[in-house]
């Protein structure tokens, strides 16, 4: 891990309430896709977030859901958008993590995420895309509702140029009014309706802890193994 300051290039708004930031670093920095970031708020204040882009991009993504006004995330982008608006570097610590991508396995891939647990997973693909990877992999995004749905077009076709991938988003909750056709209910249930066993597969996961807790456990009775299963949660939960 090394302390390195950047540049924001970019600070824009990807629904109401999810962010999407490009950091350029003033010196190179390596990582492996599924690995994250600490955000340096104080030296006794350093925020975690998964990093969206991947190691071959010269820039570093973040996509910082906030949600509440004051909240965590919401005072990182406060910083964010003062710290643009003074011209003024940010620092970061990186990398960290244990859940990154497996470079050395050819199993079967399963990208699962929810919210902006997506930024964790689009590391993953956009890699695998640029490395043209030939494993089979399925990438599951699980929203709440229509409107926290964003880059749906840019993802499908980075995944589609993927030989043996296929992407398949699932809103939570469809309003009578909504016009989507795709998938519906809670991701990981709509996995395992698709998916007969898990256990030939490497199951990448993110999402809030709780989340993550239910859909081991259920991923397990699937069939899945706990020792092909990654998450940064699970060294919390």
């Amino acid at each position: 891990m090394k302390t390195v300051n950047c540049q924001i290039v970019s600070l824009t708004s990807l629904t109401p309430h999810v962010f999407k930031v490009l950091l350029k670093p003033n010196e190179k920095v390596d990582f492996i896709a599924g690995q994250y970031l600490n955000f340096v708020m104080s030296s006794d204040d350093k925020r975690p977030f998964s990093i969206a882009s991947s190691p071959n991009n010269e820039l570093i993504e973040l996509q910082v859901g906030a949600f509440i006004a004051d909240s965590y995330p919401m005072q990182v982008i406060e910083r964010l958008q003062s710290a643009q608006v003074a011209n003024e570097p940010v620092t970061i610590e990186i990398p960290l993590g244990n859940a990154e991508l497996r470079l050395d396995s050819e199993r079967p891939l399963l990208l699962l995420a929810g919210g902006t647990g997506f930024s964790y997973i689009k590391s993953m693909f956009e890699y695998l895309a640029e490395e043209k990877s030939q494993r089979p992999i399925t990438v599951y995004w699980g929203l709440r509702e229509l409107a926290a749905t964003y880059e749906l077009a840019e993802t499908a076709a980075i995944i589609a140029t993927l030989p043996n991938a296929k992407f398949v988003p699932v809103i939570e909750n469809v309003g009578e009014n909504d016009s989507w056709e795709g998938k519906t209910g809670l991701v990981h249930q709509v996995v395992m309706d698709d998916i007969i066993n898990l256990e030939s597969y490497d199951i990448y996961l993110a999402g809030r802890f709780e989340m993550v807790g239910v859909i081991r456990g259920d991923f397990v009775k699937h069939g899945a193994l706990l020792e092909h299963m990654y998450a940064d949660a699970f060294a919390f939960i």
